[in-house]
């Protein structure tokens, strides 16, 4: 199964980037340009919560819904239910470094469907961008939370 990971630090506490991760309006702040996200329904960071929205890769709308999971103030875990790929579970974890300091892991494990279906998320959920999408939301985590201190 393919995997997909990440670190890096914000200069905040853990609580302030544990609530940056919390806010309802989290998945559009994170989602770069070009990729637009609608969303469904997304309701306080729960345990059991469930996340609807649709991302459009400009004219592909592509429907998902995930369902969090191991929700703590050290992070959560968010589980495709119905998406593009066969599956896709999302770790996120946060730990203090120090006293202001917290690193953030991410942690994707995925599989490609087969057939056409495939071909197309092989596309979307190719590896370079990936990574662009994760120096992005770095760069919005960063600001984000240094915003909120």
């Amino acid at each position: 199964m393919p995997t997909f990971e990440t670190s890096f630090t914000v200069n905040a506490p853990i609580e302030a980037v544990a609530a940056f991760h919390g806010e309802t309006s989290i998945l559009k702040k994170l989602s770069p340009p070009p990729l637009f996200v609608q969303i469904h329904e997304f309701g306080a960071m729960e345990e059991g919560m469930v996340a609807k929205f649709t991302m459009w890769f400009g004219p592909v709308p592509v429907y998902w819904e995930a369902i969090h999971s191991n929700v703590t103030a050290n992070g959560f875990t968010d589980t495709q239910r119905i998406g593009p790929l066969k599956s896709w579970q999302h770790n996120h974890r946060f730990v203090a470094e120090r006293e202001n300091v917290t690193r953030i892991y991410e942690l994707i494990q995925y599989e490609h469907p087969p057939g056409w279906r495939g071909l197309l998320t092989r596309l979307l959920f190719a590896k370079p961008g990936l990574h662009f999408l994760f120096l992005y939301r770095k760069w919005v985590t960063r600001r984000g939370v240094a915003a909120t201190d």
